[in-house]
């Protein structure tokens, strides 16, 4: 057997020394990453928003705002340590983290504002999600990665796939609406073992869908260019930046919810606009940054991975969670009977979106086209009344 020689009594105390060295380097590391960000140093309002509502509680007005202003950075913390945790565990268990915790700031609002019966916001905030990343967030992205360069590539095979689960998810919200008011069965002895059986149907599809992407047809998802990597944090610190992210979140959320009735008479915003508007906007803030970085660095593969694998992920995943939470937590049960308007605003976002990822090819005004239907839709819920 073999031993290494320690180089006598001192060999522990070098070994601790080195360990202690490593351990100064990762931080140091981190922290550069945490300060070359700017979004980072939005973080000093959580602090200010935590004082200000055990100061001024009345304040509802300044408490939404900075509660808006305070998510969005732990937001990227919580995208940049769950990407780094993925990265450590492996394709399997990456996926299903992903699938977890990759919109853990949208669930987190909306959980809270369950507790407060709010199921208005939250169903304004789940369709509101998937609008966002499926128009705003690409279409952002082909508008500044078209500008830059003149046309973009990606990978057609991923968003027809990705297009086609979003339109499954779309049906599902349908039915339910639709079959309440053609047939006017909008009664909870209908609606909700319904919009039951159509989220473990949803959720098993979700499941499918991560093996599929995974396992057998990986090929299917491939990039169709190279590119840049973030280096992912270690393990310890990505574990500790996820937990203090979560708390913080959770507790911001809080306050949110509770000024976001008031605030939002304040700023002559309707509740449909909030949820569907501002709340997906705020949590998906994080992942916006990212998807317009990869659009300008030329990597829209990653860009289109990003917003339409998080509204597949929202409606797929992240709804029918909601919908089996709110038995638990929620003074009322949720059901997926959600209003018109809303639901004919994710179809339109289905059918527009599949129309302009079906060539694998973007230039800057297939960007113009996508933006412009999310204004028509912003406007719309704007001037909707309470």
């Amino acid at each position: 057997m073999l031993v290494q020689d320690t180089g006598g009594p001192g060999g522990f105390a070098e070994t601790g020394h080195l360990g202690y060295v490593c351990a100064e380097e990762t931080l140091s590391s981190v922290r550069k990453d945490l300060l070359r960000n700017p979004l980072n140093w939005l973080l000093v309002f959580v602090p200010v928003v935590l004082i200000a509502e055990h100061l001024r509680p009345e304040s509802h007005t300044l408490l939404f705002v900075l509660s808006v202003v305070a998510i969005v950075p732990l937001a990227g913390l919580l995208s940049h340590a769950t990407e780094s945790i993925a990265a450590k565990t492996g394709d399997a268990v990456g996926g299903l983290l992903n699938a977890t915790l990759g919109n853990l700031t949208e669930l987190v609002i909306a959980i809270t504002a369950l507790k407060a019966g709010m199921l208005d916001l939250v169903k304004a905030s789940v369709t509101g999600a998937v609008v966002t990343n499926s128009l705003f967030m690409l279409g952002g992205s082909f508008l500044l990665g078209g500008l830059k360069h003149r046309v973009q590539e990606f990978n057609p095979r991923n968003a027809r796939v990705q297009a086609s689960m979003l339109l499954l998810a779309t049906i599902a919200l349908v039915i339910p609406s639709a079959v309440a008011r053609v047939d006017r069965l909008n009664v909870p002895s209908f609606t909700l073992p319904l919009s039951l059986s159509l989220s473990f149907i949803l959720l098993v599809t979700y499941g499918l869908s991560l093996f599929f992407s995974l396992k057998t047809h990986r090929d299917f998802f491939a990039s169709a260019e190279g590119g840049e990597h973030e280096e992912p944090w270690p393990l310890p610190a990505a574990l500790v930046t996820l937990i203090v992210a979560t708390v913080c979140i959770a507790l911001v959320s809080e306050i949110f919810v509770g000024a976001v009735q008031e605030a939002s008479l304040a700023f002559g915003m309707s509740r449909a606009f909030v949820g569907f508007i501002v709340v997906s906007l705020v949590g998906a803030a994080a992942e916006i940054m990212a998807a317009f970085s990869g659009a300008l660095k030329n990597r829209l593969d990653l860009s289109v991975g990003i917003a339409m694998g998080s509204s597949v992920q929202i409606a797929l995943f992240v709804a029918p969670v909601l919908l089996l939470l709110s038995y638990a937590v929620s003074p009322t049960p949720m059901d997926l009977n959600f209003g018109g308007a809303q639901v004919l605003m994710v179809l339109l976002t289905t059918l527009t979106v599949t129309g302009v990822v079906s060539g694998g090819q973007s230039a800057w005004y297939s960007g113009v086209q996508l933006l412009a239907v999310y204004a028509v839709f912003a406007v719309t819920l704007y001037l909707i009344p309470n």
